[in-house]
């Protein structure tokens, strides 16, 4: 792949965690919110999460919000308590389908479950729309049959419109083979929003790890031909082990260290 220089096409704001705040096609997105301060989070029976640093805004900063982009609801480091108050606020939430089922009750129709290769076509302001389709994640190694009975459901999403860039945001996603699928199908991507971190939790699948690390980010972007990467997810909790700086890395080894946008847009 030869060396492209990053364009932001649109500013993206990360917010801390897998927090990103971006406005596409005129409409406001936000993916998995994260508001709560450091501390121990968990529910009985689960592993216990320690979130180690705030999130760099207020729910309030950040304006109003049309679309999240929620890939799980399940785990406390993607969608948390003052996430889910500004749930409440927000016109729609796109998530899984069991998601969607679990959140109905309390957000009604301004929640939507999407399956594998679903499509939303949402109104752009001044006309036209944005085409979100859920594509497929896997929270952790193997196949996923054997990975959601334990880590639960997971969606990404792409995102198109007419004149508009391709846009891919991963979720909580360990597999590779699913980055090819949606790749054969989309690719080459614009701008790929990619959780990562390494995240282990000793319990499970054998300290393996749950979401890309460092390696595997960069090579989901040689697969999507990404040309600009905006990590997420990869500071501000004690099971991710790997950060900033072993991302710069790897991207660096893998000759695509001009593609990562560490998203400081407004």
């Amino acid at each position: 792949m030869s060396s492209l220089p990053v364009t932001a096409d649109f500013p993206v704001r990360v917010v801390g965690g897998p927090t990103a705040h971006f406005v596409y096609g005129g409409l406001r997105f936000l993916t998995d919110p994260t508001f709560d301060g450091p501390g121990d989070y968990g529910r009985p029976g689960r592993p216990q999460l320690t979130k180690t640093a705030p999130a760099a805004s207020a729910p309030g900063d950040l304006g109003p919000v049309d679309v999240v982009l929620l890939s799980h609801d399940e785990h406390p480091d993607n969608l948390d308590t003052a996430g889910r108050a500004l749930l409440a606020d927000v016109s729609l939430t796109l998530t899984t389908p069991g998601g969607g089922e679990r959140l109905r009750e309390s957000l009604g129709e301004r929640v939507r479950g999407l399956a594998d290769w679903d499509s939303v076509a949402l109104d752009r302001p001044g006309g036209g729309t944005v085409t979100v389709t859920a594509v497929p994640a896997v929270h952790g190694p193997g196949p996923r049959e054997q990975v959601e009975p334990v880590s639960g459901q997971v969606v990404g999403f792409v995102l198109t419109g007419e004149g508009l860039p391709t846009v891919y945001v991963s979720g909580d996603n360990a597999s590779l083979d699913a980055v090819r699928e949606i790749a054969g199908r989309f690719g080459p991507v614009d701008t790929a929003v990619l959780f990562a971190g390494a995240p282990r939790i000793p319990v499970l699948f054998d300290a393996r790890v749950l979401v890309l690390d460092s390696a595997m980010a960069a090579e989901a972007a040689r697969i999507l031909g990404a040309r600009r990467v905006v990590p997420v997810h990869y500071d501000s909790w004690a099971h991710f082990t790997e950060g900033g700086d072993e991302l710069a890395a790897a991207f660096t080894a893998a000759g695509l260290a001009d593609r990562l946008d560490w998203g400081k847009g407004s």
